[in-house]
């Protein structure tokens, strides 16, 4: 039996993310999917900034400035458009200038955001480290890759591409575009094949004390950010 058949896929339009400006106007942040810490029973918990496990999200940073600091948070930023960033850390600055470079840090550290040559967009995945696992790769290759996780993001970063998920589904990206993939059955691989001429960021999430069998809940916890959210099955 094909694995897809225990796959939910939903294709998120980057033109239909929706543009949460900063409160201090220093950029623009659409969110494409968070997850919230799943509440002990009896608990009133929130789902806020303050209590996601993890978080996609891309972001237009028009001004130079300090990075908000996010107690218990390890970060990833990928360079999509723009000159660059050099984001200063103590002891050590963190260069994306290139397209698809990426930095690695923790919330907390103190960051200071330098921009080489006006605005730029970057791609940030935030993962709480008590809550969940994340992990980003750049497909700048086409080929057949297998993927182990409990929900799957394709986000085409560059041009187009065609997602055929287990061999017998086609989900085709434009830029701005993600796939997302949530497995019922996280602890069976499935296998992507990627085909077109672009660039996609894989990003493989795991909540952390969630069951990765059949009907597992933790898609009870997830959020797709577009109002406009395609279901391909």
């Amino acid at each position: 039996m094909s694995n897809v058949q225990n796959a939910k896929l939903t294709l998120l339009r980057g033109a239909a993310l929706v543009a949460s400006p900063w409160k201090n106007g220093g950029g623009v942040t659409r969110e494409i999917a968070i997850a919230h810490v799943t509440p002990r029973t009896g608990s009133q918990a929130s789902a806020s900034l303050d209590t996601f496990a993890w978080r996609v999200s891309v972001a237009d940073v028009a001004q130079a400035g300090p990075f908000s600091r996010f107690e218990g948070i390890d970060r990833t930023l990928a360079l999509l458009e723009g000159a660059g960033m050099l984001l200063d850390e103590a002891g050590r600055t963190h260069v994306l200038t290139q397209p698809l470079d990426v930095a690695h840090f923790a919330g907390e550290a103190a960051i200071d955001a330098r921009l080489v040559n006006g605005a730029t967009r970057d791609f940030n995945l935030m993962v709480r480290r008590d809550a969940a696992r994340g992990t980003l790769d750049v497909w700048r290759e086409n080929g057949r890759r297998s993927m182990q996780a409990q929900t799957l993001l394709l986000y085409c970063a560059q041009g187009e591409q065609v997602a055929i998920v287990d061999g017998c589904r086609q989900v085709r990206l434009a830029t701005g575009d993600t796939l997302r993939i949530d497995m019922l059955d996280a602890l069976r691989p499935l296998q992507i094949e990627t085909q077109g001429a672009g660039a996609l960021l894989a990003v493989a999430l795991d909540l952390l004390g969630v069951s990765q069998t059949p009907h597992s809940p933790q898609h009870d916890t997830t959020d797709a950010a577009s109002h406009d959210a395609v279901h391909t099955q």
